[in-house]
């Protein structure tokens, strides 16, 4: 018998914290795209379409980027019209107009853009300042929005860089302000090299908030590389944040090298809620299953603690 059939994780409300969580789901976009063979497309959309049975509500799918740049993901034009009509929000990828060209061509409904707190990345990642990127970005928004189409800002290294190392929180703030502006709907909070701590996520978003970015418009994105993720996330529940970005399995990075930079598992993320008696609509069971399918097509196990133990339960 597993835990969840003896009634684990018991669930013990915590006050401060929201009743429920949208859990915003990574790993067929951002999981995938780091891997170094490429998934073929009838995998992905059956990954896909295995995640949406879940109870998950956004699935976010693939990235309408030029093919030189994420060969993982260049069957954007073959995949999404396979999933296209499934009952999940399928968001997408697209770093400039020719992207949202793509993406609104197949009748994408909510798009996202890739932002940098800091301009060492901006310049590796888009070949841009940060200013310049922004400007790049205001077309693709305002596009996006005159099609009625939701629009998500991701924001990179939000706690720290690898070139310049810490970030201060006004410079975090000044680009998000920049990118509500634009006319984004939500904003997610990346930390990009998963260096951030729970006192770090606090006092970001007190100055967000003291910055009349609404609490509302917030996700957060922690990566585990130094077991910070679920502590990370616990902290920016407390401050009232209700959208997480995870990855089944823990897809993204490799959890096996020295550098890794593996997403926040989404079956730890339903775990910790659970136990906190905060909904999420995921069925764990599903989930579990699908990262298992999912990690022996990739050829290696899951990286998720809950999915091993859950598995090793199983069999």
């Amino acid at each position: 018998m597993n835990a969840p059939e003896l009634g684990l994780p018991i669930p013990v409300p915590a006050e401060g914290l929201p009743a429920r969580v949208r859990i915003h789901e990574v790993g067929a976009r951002d999981g995938l795209q780091n891997e170094k063979a490429t998934v073929p497309t009838a995998v992905k959309a059956e990954f896909i379409r295995r995640l949406a049975d879940t109870g998950l509500a956004t699935v976010e799918a693939t990235s309408f980027v030029h093919p030189k740049w994420v060969p993982q993901l260049a069957d954007a034009e073959e995949l999404y019209p396979q999933i296209s009509g499934l009952p999940v929000s399928l968001p997408v990828l697209v770093p400039n107009e020719r992207g949202l060209d793509r993406a609104l061509a197949l009748g994408a409904r909510r798009v996202a853009v890739f932002a940098s707190a800091t301009e060492s990345f901006a310049k590796a990642n888009l070949n841009r300042t940060v200013d310049e990127s922004l400007a790049m970005f205001e077309p693709v928004v305002s596009r996006a929005k005159a099609s009625d189409v939701h629009v998500r800002g991701y924001l990179s290294m939000c706690f720290g860089d690898p070139w310049e190392g810490p970030v201060p929180v006004a410079q975090v703030v000044r680009v998000c302000r920049a990118l509500l502006d634009l006319g984004c709907d939500e904003l997610s909070l990346g930390d990009t090299i998963g260096v951030a701590t729970p006192g770090q996520v606090t006092a970001l978003l007190a100055a967000l908030a003291e910055a009349d970015v609404p609490v509302s418009a917030l996700g957060v994105h922690f990566h585990d590389t130094y077991g910070q993720a679920l502590a990370n996330t616990l902290a920016a529940l407390q401050r009232g944040v209700t959208t997480v970005d995870a990855s089944a399995g823990g897809l993204g990075g490799c959890p096996f090298a020295k550098s890794a930079t593996g997403n926040l598992a989404t079956e730890d993320l339903v775990w910790m809620l659970r136990g906190l008696g905060i909904d999420t609509g995921v069925d764990l069971d599903r989930l579990v299953a699908t990262s298992v399918w999912m990690a022996a097509h990739l050829g290696r196990p899951s990286p998720s603690r809950t999915v091993r133990a859950l598995s090793h339960q199983e069999s």
